[in-house]
């Protein structure tokens, strides 16, 4: 199985997913089974049930799974590993929980700590992200999660990333749910420089997707993350001729580290 098959298998069950989720997300009488994680987070059956998707889909790769919902595997195994899936199966638990639509499913290939391929698909908008570092990356919209395209269909629809967006001085994205004073700090920090700063909020990983697309320009995160929030759409971002660094914006976060939380990062 090549890279583009890869590729596509991720796409199939970031969709499939994201059906599995709009399920629960539009029946109005649906108990979205919210539960508190260990680190107070919420978790729902939404969660639970684009996990199940997923991981039935990708087992069929020679690859293990590492995701967000089972991410209990003992760092003496996954250091061993030097590919494999790193999956968020809802990105957004609490975008989802307030019905806001800025949630999203991501999955990523990762090689020797290296993110090489990525997707991210927003059910509700109906926007799928993917791209790999030999191919390019790439947005495709209409992208109905109860009909699976074919990758002819998807390369033939999608636009390549980034796209020719023009915009005046430097547009900031920042997180919805997340807003820090060191962000602030940074955005200040721009503004003495002589810069004039836009800045725009989102929620999920969408943050680094609109870096990644010219939409915006940086996406600061200067507040706790962990590898699954960001790999998918580190790979989209390389993918697309952007990175997403250490502080000192040289350094580009790496994965599968024995601690399996992000450094704050920015993404340029």
């Amino acid at each position: 199985m090549g890279n583009n098959n890869y590729l596509y298998l991720a796409i199939r069950a970031a969709i499939d997913a994201g059906k599995a989720i709009m399920d629960i997300y539009m029946d109005p009488a649906a108990d979205f089974g919210i539960e508190q994680k260990a680190d107070h987070s919420p978790l729902t059956r939404a969660d639970k049930a684009a996990h199940a998707v997923i991981t039935a889909l990708l087992s069929v790769t020679p690859f293990p799974i590492l995701s967000e919902e089972g991410a209990d595997i003992p760092y003496k195994e996954r250091k061993k590993w030097r590919t494999f899936w790193l999956v968020d199966p809802l990105d957004g638990t609490k975008e989802f929980i307030k019905r806001n639509g800025e949630f999203t499913v991501n999955i990523a290939l990762i090689e020797d700590g290296v993110p090489t391929a990525g997707v991210i698909y927003v059910p509700v908008r109906k926007e799928l992200y993917f791209g790999s570092l030999d191919k390019g990356a790439f947005k495709a919209s209409d992208i109905d999660y109860n009909h699976q395209p074919t990758f002819e269909a998807l390369h033939a629809t999608a636009k390549r990333l980034p796209a020719n967006q023009l915009h005046q001085g430097v547009v900031v994205v920042a997180s919805r749910s997340h807003m820090t004073e060191e962000t602030r700090l940074y955005v200040d920090n721009l503004r003495k420089q002589g810069m004039p700063v836009t800045m725009i909020s989102s929620g999920s990983s969408l943050k680094i997707c609109l870096v990644a697309e010219g939409s915006a320009d940086i996406y600061p995160r200067f507040a706790p993350t962990m590898e699954w929030d960001t790999a998918a759409g580190h790979a989209i971002a390389k993918a697309a001729g952007c990175e997403v660094y250490h502080i000192d914006e040289k350094t580009p976060l790496r994965y599968n580290k024995e601690d399996l939380h992000n450094p704050w990062f920015i993404v340029k």
